[in-house]
Order: structure tokens, then C-alpha cells, then sequence
């Protein structure tokens, strides 16, 4: 194909976006998770600087706006290693809540990920099993029950799509999606933010104004029946599901030249 997942991934995303927001994401570590949470993300938020969103603010790690990552040779491990603390940016939050305050709702979007997620939107990233004798202890919540609760829309990411992640109920919550609905997350004090979107290697969800999950769209070359097989609870009447759209020649020419010319952020 003329364009990788990721790629496509990242173009969807960037529709999603609006001038003068504020959209944050972490530095993520190991192949997948570092590709969902991380470069995808950031790729995506810069193709709608550069298209539609020129007033769009990326705040890296919580610290670093609008950093330029094309002159990174690596991506690097840590969050706070000399290549991130030196690169060329437009600010450096030294203080914490600095400018952009979360709990204020200051932050537009950001980018979650975890092992487990259910058609709630509730997200796991803490442990497999009982949470008292775990079978697999995770590196748990981190950053996710702000994520969640007070920022103005979640995307969650899914580097993996299969029925061991999308799961009927997750084994603990870590981030809290539309238990009951909207009205669930009224009745927890929750007003307002939420996941928005699940991003994965075969399709898009979704959830609309009340809560309510739906798949969006298919991405090409994925049939329903593997939608279907893949994940853990029924996904409703894929019938009419259009299929993602594919990136465009000028958007793949700003990714690959102006965005990530070394290639770093979407290996090709």
C-alpha cells in the first residue's frame, strides 16, 4: 500500500483536531506502545498544525510546547533525557501546573493507552486478574484517571486489536470511561471529558454525545467478520460502517518530508 497504518491512523486523527487547542501526550516506551501513544500522536497533531490548525498547542510530557522533532535523530527512552531538555521548542513549563492546568480543563485532548479496554471506555493499565493476587501486575494508572475525568476528550490507543484487549468488562479500572452512560459519569461527578475515540490497527470506535459506543469506521483492507472475531463484546450491526479514509498524497508528502524526514516517528 501506498501509505502504513500508522499513517493512516495518524491523518484520521489530525480531521479530528481544532485550531487553538491544547493536545498533550507522554513519551511512551517499547515499540507498540511508543507507536500509539507517542508517535502517531504527535504526528497527528503536527499534520493539523500544518494544514488547518496553525494555532494547535502540543504540550509533550507535560512540559515541552510545540517541541521540533525533526531535529531528533532517535526518539528518545525518557521523558527527561538531554535530547528532549535541548530540543528547539517555542517553551519549557518549569513549574507544574505552569500555564496549562488540567484540573482547570486547559487541556483539550490527550492520548491514553492500557492492556484492557471495554465498550465503556473504561481503560485498564494496572494488573490482569483479581486485583489482590494479580496474574500479571501492569505498570499501572500513571497519568490515566486525570486523563479521563478532566481533559476534554481521550483517545484511547490500542496498539494491539484482539479479544484479550477488547474485553466485555476490564479486570480493574484505571480510567474511568461512561459507566451507565453519560448519566453513569454524571452520577460519579464527572461532567464532562471522556473518551472520545479508540484507535487501533483494524478499525476506529467511537462514542456519541451520550456515551454510547459505535464503530466508525473500518479500516481498508479489514473485513467485518475480523472486527467481529477480534474483540470480546459485541460491536453491533457493522452493516453501512464506512471504511477509513486514506490519507491524501499531500498529507502522506508532509508527514514523510516536512514532519519526519529521518524517519524516526513512523518507521517506513
Amino acid at each position: 500500500m501506498r501509505y502504513t497504518t500508522e499513517e493512516l491512523l495518524a491523518a484520521s486523527i489530525a480531521h479530528t483536531i481544532e485550531d487553538g487547542e491544547v493536545g498533550f501526550t507522554g513519551l511512551a516506551t517499547g515499540k507498540a506502545a511508543a507507536n500509539y501513544i507517542t508517535n502517531i500522536p504527535i504526528m497527528a497533531m503536527e499534520l493539523a498544525k500544518r494544514t488547518h490548525a496553525p494555532n494547535l498547542t502540543i504540550l509533550l510530557c507535560g512540559w515541552s510546547h510545540n517541541p521540533d522533532l525533526s531535529c531528533l535523530d532517535h526518539m528518545p527512552e525518557s521523558e527527561f533525557e538531554n535530547e528532549l531538555l535541548n530540543l528547539p521548542c517555542e517553551a519549557q513549563m518549569t513549574d507544574w501546573p505552569g500555564p496549562w492546568s488540567h484540573r482547570a480543563g486547559d487541556i483539550s485532548f490527550a492520548f491514553g493507552s492500557g492492556v484492557q479496554v471495554d465498550r465503556e471506555g473504561n481503560i485498564n493499565s494496572t494488573c490482569i486478574g483479581d486485583s489482590e493476587h494479580p496474574k500479571v501486575q501492569l505498570v499501572g494508572p500513571i497519568f490515566l484517571p486525570e486523563h479521563l475525568a478532566v481533559f476534554g476528550r481521550e483517545y484511547i490507543m490500542m496498539p494491539h486489536h484482539e479479544r484479550r484487549n477488547f474485553v466485555d468488562k476490564v479486570d480493574y479500572i484505571s480510567g474511568v470511561g461512561y459507566p451507565g452512560g453519560m448519566e453513569g459519569r454524571r452520577k460519579l461527578g464527572l461532567t464532562g471529558g471522556g473518551p472520545k475515540y479508540i484507535y487501533t490497527p483494524k478499525c476506529i470506535f467511537a462514542f456519541d454525545e451520550e456515551g454510547k459506543f459505535f464503530v466508525k469506521s473500518i479500516h481498508p483492507g479489514i473485513s467485518k467478520k475480523e472486527i467481529i472475531e477480534n474483540t470480546g463484546f459485541d460491536v453491533g450491526n457493522l452493516d453501512g460502517v464506512p471504511t477509513t479514509p486514506e490519507p491524501t498524497e499531500e498529507e502522506l508528502r508532509i508527514m514523510r518530508e516536512e514532519i519526519d524526514p529521518k524517519g524516526i516517528l513512523l518507521q517506513r
